[in-house]
C-alpha cells in the first residue's frame, strides 16, 4: 500500500513515480455512500467494485473497502475517519453535504490520503470532485421540457431529498432555466425523496390540484412514479415530463410513446472517480486541471441524454437487465488516462 503524500488538483506528481512503472503496484480505497434508499446507489457500488477488479489486467491491485448505509452527515464523516484509521490510499465519497466534510478532508489530506467526491460536489480545497454537473444535468432537461411546451405552460416539479448537495443544483439548474421562459409558470415545487412511491403520490395530489398542468420536472428515482399518476388520469397524451434511466421505466416509456425526455447520471460515476483516482495514486498529472464548478475542484464527466429520438437504442442496450437496471456510462481506464499527461 503506497500513501498518496502530495495532494495537489493541477500537479501529483510528487511520489516520483513514473508514467512507465512496470512493478506491481497495489492501493487500498475506501467506497463511502450515505444514502441506501434506492438501486442506483447499488449499481454505483457495484461498478466501482468491477473497475477495480479490471486493474489486475494492467498489473495493479486495487482492494476496495465499502461503508454503505444509511447514515446522517456525522455517520458519514465516521465513515471517513474510519477510512483514515485503516490507512487507505484514497477514499471515494457520494457525501451527503456539500460543505460538513471540510475538517475531516483536511485530516485524510494531512495523513497523505487522496480524497475524490462523486455524484455531488463538495466545498473542500482538500479534495476534488469526479462527475456530473448537477446543475448541468437539470438545466438540459429543463430546457428540453421548455422546448416540448414550445415556451409557455403550467409546469410542477418533483424534487429528491431537501437539503442534499445534487438536489440543491437540480433545483437551481431548472429555476435558472425556466426563468429565461416568461410564459412558463412553475406552479409547485414539492419533494418525494427520490422515492418512485413517494413520487407516483406526490404527482396524484397535484393533479388534483392543478389539473389544468402541461409540463412535470421530476428527478429519476421518482419519473416512473410520476409517470404512472399521469397514465392514471389519462392525460399521457397531454402532458410532457422528464423521465429517468433505469430498464422498467424506458420500457414503460417505448411501450406508451411519452412526451419524455431524460439527462443520464450514469451509476458509473464512482467508477469513473475510482480509475481517475488510480491514475492520481500512481503520480501521473492531469492535462488540464479539475477546476470546474462552483468550488473550482470539480472535473466533469459528459451528460448522455436520452429522448424520443434515441429512447428505442436506450432500450434496445439494456435489453436483458433487470428492471431496476439504470442506463449507465463510465471512463473505461483508457479513457480515464486520456485526461493525464
Amino acid at each position: 500500500m503506497r500513501k498518496w503524500t502530495a495532494y495537489a488538483l493541477t500537479s501529483v506528481a510528487a511520489l516520483g513515480l513514473s508514467a512507465g512503472l512496470a512493478a506491481a503496484q497495489d492501493y487500498t480505497i475506501g467506497l463511502s455512500n450515505g444514502w441506501v434508499g434506492s438501486e442506483w446507489r447499488t449499481q454505483m457500488i457495484d461498478e466501482a467494485q468491477a473497475a477495480a477488479e479490471a486493474w489486475s489486467e494492467r498489473g495493479v491491485d486495487v482492494e476496495v473497502l465499502v461503508q454503505s448505509a444509511n447514515v446522517d452527515v456525522p455517520g458519514q464523516i465516521a465513515h471517513v475517519r474510519n477510512f483514515i484509521s485503516q490507512g487507505v490510499d484514497a477514499i471515494i465519497i457520494n457525501p451527503n453535504s456539500p460543505t460538513a466534510f471540510d475538517p475531516v478532508f483536511a485530516q485524510a489530506k494531512e495523513a497523505g490520503i487522496l480524497v475524490i467526491s462523486t455524484d455531488a460536489e463538495v466545498s473542500s480545497p482538500d479534495a476534488m470532485y469526479v462527475g456530473i454537473d448537477q446543475k448541468g444535468w437539470a438545466e438540459a432537461s429543463a430546457k428540453w421540457l421548455a422546448e416540448a411546451l414550445e415556451g409557455k405552460g403550467k409546469v410542477v416539479a418533483i424534487n429528491g431529498v431537501a437539503g442534499h448537495p445534487a438536489n440543491q443544483m437540480r433545483v437551481a439548474g431548472y429555476q435558472e432555466v425556466f426563468s429565461g421562459y416568461p410564459d412558463i409558470e412553475i406552479v409547485n415545487e414539492v419533494n418525494a425523496n427520490w422515492d418512485q412511491a413517494q413520487g407516483q403520490q406526490a404527482m396524484q395530489n397535484l393533479l388534483a390540484t392543478y389539473p389544468d398542468i402541461d409540463g412535470v420536472w421530476v428527478q429519476d428515482g421518482m419519473a416512473a412514479g410520476a409517470w404512472r399518476s399521469i397514465m392514471d388520469a389519462e392525460k399521457t397524451g397531454e402532458i410532457a415530463a422528464t423521465g429517468e434511466i433505469r430498464k422498467d421505466f424506458i420500457d414503460l416509456w417505448v411501450e406508451n410513446d411519452f412526451t419524455s425526455g431524460a439527462s443520464v447520471n450514469p451509476p458509473g460515476v464512482m467508477a469513473s472517480a475510482l480509475n481517475v483516482a488510480v491514475f492520481l495514486l500512481q503520480g501521473r498529472e492531469l492535462a488540464e486541471p479539475a477546476d470546474a464548478g462552483q468550488y473550482g475542484n470539480a472535473l466533469y464527466l459528459p451528460i448522455p441524454f436520452i429522448d424520443g429520438g434515441n429512447v428505442e437504442e436506450a432500450a434496445a442496450e439494456l435489453d436483458g437487465k433487470p428492471g431496476y437496471y439504470s442506463y449507465t456510462s463510465q471512463l473505461s481506464i483508457d479513457e480515464a488516462e486520456e485526461l493525464f499527461k
